[in-house]
């Protein structure tokens, strides 16, 4: 898998932690963001990048789309969880 390249941001608190999900899941972002799609998620694939980066923030659809395509509790997107 790719290693990123950027540092994170701070615009929201979750990215990283879905990025280490996802990761562990062995989805590729690619995949995640066509599930995120077929779930109603309008997000295209700089959108979802930046959100994992931490660059953009997370709307609500969004993150609770997202745990529930991990198969997670919201709040196990947090970090220290």
């Amino acid at each position: 898998m790719k290693i990123r390249k950027q540092v994170y941001g701070n615009a929201n608190m979750v990215g990283k932690r879905i990025e280490e999900l996802r990761k562990a899941r062995g989805i590729k972002q690619k995949d995640f963001i066509a599930r995120l799609q077929v779930a109603g998620c309008d997000v295209n694939p700089t959108s979802y990048s930046k959100l994992e980066g931490q660059v953009r923030s997370v709307n609500d659809k969004e993150l609770y789309t997202i745990a529930k395509l991990l198969e997670v509790k919201m709040e196990d997107l947090f970090e220290g969880k």
